[in-house]
């Protein structure tokens, strides 16, 4: 089941703890990625608060944002690049995606193996993906403070299982948000503290949410798999399915 748009708005944006959150996260998608320069970027689900960065010298940046999650207009004061879409088929033609990121999409789906799929479809040749998502072993699953704590949380090898078996070539992962999920004046100033302590001895806490980085393997080894990602542009998208009408503008 997908948050509201509205709350995961309230809580990147609104709240402390959203806030530095976001920064913890966002900090590490740019260590792996420092710059997309030329490129296209997407995010799918509640991702926009990590694709700022990418604004000024990607190509293309989309916001792709699920319909029972809801949609709103980001970036605030700059042309809109955010899109509602279905869960399964994204307004984005084959391959045409360098960098894609997931956030608060894959543990909330009802169709997890499908959206894979339309992952795999739109990373081009050479791109990768980022599934972030919450930590089995850590607190933020446990606590429905935090969008985190909804969904199916995950360990990193059921992750990186599930993304062999939809043909990605995991190739990093870490975890983050070691400190507690409490907005207390006391886990808020200590917070810094937390995350250097728990990257530098992972066994002593788990990171509350995974990041997995993962590349496109192509040919695909999965049955059927060449013959899902065929060529769709986004009018096809977009289209009606059969035997339906399209509502009235």
């Amino acid at each position: 089941m997908h948050l509201d748009v509205q709350t995961l708005r309230d809580f990147y944006y609104r709240s402390p703890l959203g806030r530095a959150a976001q920064k913890v996260v966002r900090d590490q998608v740019l260590r792996y990625w420092p710059e997309a320069k030329g490129q296209t970027v997407a995010g799918y689900g509640f991702a926009v608060p990590l694709l700022r960065p990418y604004l000024k010298d990607a190509r293309r940046v989309i916001g792709l944002m699920p319909g029972p999650q809801g949609v709103m207009p980001w970036p605030a004061g700059m042309p809109n690049v955010s899109v509602l879409c279905e869960e399964t088929r994204w307004p984005i033609e084959t391959g045409h995606v360098d960098k894609l990121v997931l956030m608060h999409g894959l543990e909330t789906s009802d169709q997890p193996s499908a959206l894979l799929d339309e992952a795999y479809r739109v990373l081009g040749p050479g791109g990768r993906v980022l599934f972030i998502v919450p930590n089995r072993s850590g607190l933020w699953a446990r606590s429905d403070r935090t969008p985190f704590g909804f969904g199916r949380p995950f360990s990193a090898g059921q992750l990186e299982i599930q993304l062999r078996t939809h043909d990605f070539v995991p190739e990093a992962h870490v975890s983050v948000l070691y400190s507690p999920p409490s907005s207390g004046r006391f886990w808020m100033r200590t917070s810094g503290l937390w995350e250097k302590t728990g990257r530098s001895v992972p066994a002593v806490a788990a990171g509350g949410v995974l990041m997995v980085m993962a590349a496109k393997r192509y040919p695909p080894r999965r049955r059927g798999l060449e013959e899902a990602a065929k060529v769709l542009s986004p009018i096809e998208v977009l289209a009606p399915a059969p035997g339906k009408v399209a509502d009235p503008a």
